[in-house]
């Protein structure tokens, strides 16, 4: 298979779909890399390294999606490259449809056989291709929101872990997952005063016996929310429900009561955000300001450090890469329930149902189209 990797060209995104180590594992295999001029060079991952890796450069993205059999990303694909997709090639990478109609019209209408990371799910339950990406995200999630804390980003002068005699930040953690679990670890770790709202019993349990008295755990529901959320000076928003728009669960009634110079960090906005006076921002104009709240609402946290990301996103890929190039989409998905779990977008069909739910499409199974 001839397997092409485009530069990312999303606002300050600087990860790349395939690190010279991934290519080598393909290329060992027999399969053919092409890999645009400089797509790894802000990440310290040379065209020299791609080259030696068994890759071949190719100056534009469009040749590249001209040439290529399968499609590795990073981020969704941007109007003009949803543009220069083709009926039946392969597309890899985070997609975030949902909350996204314009991207899935443009996907089915391209033909083009879509897969998205965050929907692939595992063995072991969970979904492995999201999850190195929401363990950078609710880490960072805490050194963005401590940063705009100080009055100078906008927040009302907090130290998160406060100084002897002075009261620690109190953060609020909605959602115990991957994001929330990451987000309360460095949260505790500095000293601040955590909070984490889940619904699953048994999860709030297994944080009580790592972090006892040093976190609160409570049942999450509307008025448990509320009451956190009036109350924090960093709030943490990771809920997630796989490839469906996330809920909004806490209002602008609430964002108009909090603290002035709160900030709230929104890790759900790729699927559209649990906040509901939260909007996609950039990293180069990360925040805005609400009823004197401060909202950082990133859609592509991860990639403020992408050479960590790149390299950990790449771990939890390759395997299906493999698989896709030594089989064929078809056999790979028919041998693969979970990789079938991946599929979105195929041949002009909607098929992941939370998507064609959240968006109005008619749902088409998978397996209808694997032949």
């Amino acid at each position: 298979m001839l397997i092409g990797v485009p530069k990312e060209i999303k606002n300050h995104e600087y990860r790349v779909g395939l690190t010279p180590a991934s290519v080598r594992e393909l290329t060992l295999r027999g399969h053919q890399v092409i890999v645009q001029t400089n797509a790894g060079a802000e990440i310290g991952l040379s065209d020299a390294q791609y080259t030696a890796a068994g890759a071949t450069l190719i100056a534009t993205a469009k040749e590249i999606f001209a040439r290529a059999d399968m499609i590795v990303k990073v981020k969704e694909p941007q109007p003009g490259e949803c543009a220069m997709l083709r009926k039946g090639q392969i597309l890899y990478t985070y997609l975030h449809l949902a909350p996204d109609p314009e991207q899935t019209a443009a996907l089915i209408a391209s033909g083009a056989i879509c897969i998205a990371y965050e929907t692939i799910t595992g063995a072991g339950g969970g979904l492995p291709l999201l999850a190195p990406m929401s363990e950078v995200a609710g880490r960072m999630s805490i050194q963005a929101g401590a940063a705009h804390m100080e009055k100078s980003k906008g927040g009302m002068g907090l130290l998160l872990g406060g100084v002897p005699g002075v009261a620690a930040a109190h953060v609020v953690v909605i959602g115990a997952g991957v994001v929330g679990t990451n987000a309360l670890q460095m949260a505790a770790g500095s000293g601040a005063r955590v909070t984490v709202l889940d619904k699953n019993i048994d999860r709030l349990r297994q944080l009580d016996l790592v972090y006892g008295n040093r976190i609160t755990t409570l049942y999450s529901n509307a008025q448990s929310i509320e009451d956190a959320v009036l109350s924090a000076d960093l709030v943490i928003g990771g809920v997630l429900v796989p490839g469906a728009a996330a809920p909004k669960l806490v209002t602008r009634s609430m964002i108009s009561r909090m603290k002035q110079g709160a900030v709230v960090v929104d890790v759900a906005i790729d699927q559209g955000g649990c906040f509901e006076t939260s909007h996609a921002t950039t990293h180069a104009e990360p925040t805005f300001v609400v009823d004197g709240v401060v909202h950082y609402c990133v859609a592509n946290m991860p990639g403020a450090v992408a050479r960590t990301s790149t390299f950990a996103l790449n771990n939890a890929t390759i395997g299906h890469a493999v698989a896709l190039a030594e089989k064929g989409w078809q056999r790979a998905m028919r041998d693969d329930a979970h990789l079938r779990n991946g599929l979105n977008v195929c041949l002009g069909k909607l098929t992941y149902e939370a998507v064609a739910k959240a968006l109005g499409y008619e749902y088409v199974s998978p397996e209808s189209l694997l032949g």
